[in-house]
């Protein structure tokens, strides 16, 4: 019994890919969510051709499955090797992965990129916050939204 209890709890979380190249602001978002009402479980990627690599089973992340996306990305774009519009770019111009939230989570607040993310097919555009308590609550109440109240399907 204790095992299935287990496996239901492990299956029932929600899988965020963070791409996030500041360790910083990677270990405030974990802790963020961590304290959010919804189980989740961050798998953390530092630069936009590892976060390219993992969405389509690519390089080190050949053997993942596919089938299991994550059920939200939060995208940093300014970001090395693949800057974050070149992701979300990839991200939604390819059927997999088409309909995937992505939540561009960035210190940009250039209108340029703003426009471009929302162009590109970003679901939502959020400047972190430079408060420590600030930030923590807005990266929980992304997950609370994104992960508990928005409904999403994905494309097989």
């Amino acid at each position: 019994m204790y095992f299935v209890l287990l496996v239901y709890e492990f299956m029932s979380k929600k899988l965020i890919l963070l791409v996030e190249d500041n360790a910083d602001d990677e270990l405030l978002t974990i802790h963020a969510l961590n304290k959010s009402k919804v189980a989740v479980d961050v798998t953390v990627v530092r630069d936009g051709a590892e976060a390219l690599d993992y969405l389509f089973c690519e390089g080190h992340y050949h053997t993942r499955n596919h089938r299991l996306l994550p059920d939200m990305v939060l995208l940093d774009l300014k970001l090395p090797k693949v800057d974050g519009i070149g992701v979300l770019k990839q991200i939604k111009r390819n059927e997999a992965t088409a309909t995937l939230p992505v939540i561009v989570l960035t210190t940009s607040s250039e209108q340029s990129d703003i426009a471009s993310s929302y162009k590109l097919g970003a679901n939502s555009y959020i400047r972190k916050p430079v408060d420590f308590e600030e930030f923590t609550h807005a990266i929980s109440r992304i997950g609370e939204y994104w992960l508990s109240l928005n409904l999403q399907v994905q494309l097989q």
